[in-house]
């Protein structure tokens, strides 16, 4: 039988060891005293995990493979701006390489019928979609969900030169598993 081929985004980097899931050591989440609530709620399923969260996540995969029914994520957008705490500009395939491990674990952790929500902008929204289907399955799209944040008028309008004026929008990518 013929190898089946596939629909595939592809980028400088793609394959990078650095990036695979399988190369990144399991870690072991520590609970710090004084910033957890369990003293006050020792039946609390709630965790707030401080570190890098590809770690973060390969370290949750022993306990709860498969176990997440919900999980939302709000990545950098890629805006081409630096903030205090992190650089939200990096080339498209350093961003798509960093986003890819990352989404093939939440994968992991999700139940099967488990729903991932994404808010993403225009920046790299579209890559995303792409790259989301390669690692969910398309036919495992939901939706997208525009919100629409801000009107096109006013002093918006004076810098929009000869294009379109940008209304805000989040997008929410809907995948299940």
């Amino acid at each position: 039988m013929a190898n089946k081929q596939k629909l595939e985004l592809t980028w400088i980097g793609k394959n990078n060891p650095e990036y695979d899931i399988a190369n990144i050591e399991p870690r072991i989440l520590e609970e710090n005293p004084e910033l957890s609530n369990c003293a006050h709620d020792p039946n609390t399923e709630n965790m707030i995990i401080h570190g890098d969260n590809l770690l973060a996540l390969k370290a949750l995969l022993p306990e709860y493979e498969g176990k997440v029914k919900c999980i939302y994520i709000d990545p950098p957008y890629n805006t081409g701006n630096a903030f205090e705490h992190y650089d939200d500009s990096v080339e498209h395939s350093t961003w798509l390489s960093l986003m890819k491990p990352r989404l093939e674990l939440l994968k992991m952790l999700l139940k099967d019928d488990g729903l991932i929500f994404v808010q993403i902008d225009d920046n790299e929204q579209a890559y995303l979609k792409i790259l989301m289907d390669e690692i969910f399955l398309r036919s495992n799209f939901v939706n997208s969900i525009s919100v629409k944040m801000s009107e096109a008028s006013g002093v918006k309008m004076n810098h929009a030169k000869k294009r379109f004026p940008k209304n805000k929008r989040a997008y929410f990518t809907v995948q299940k598993r």
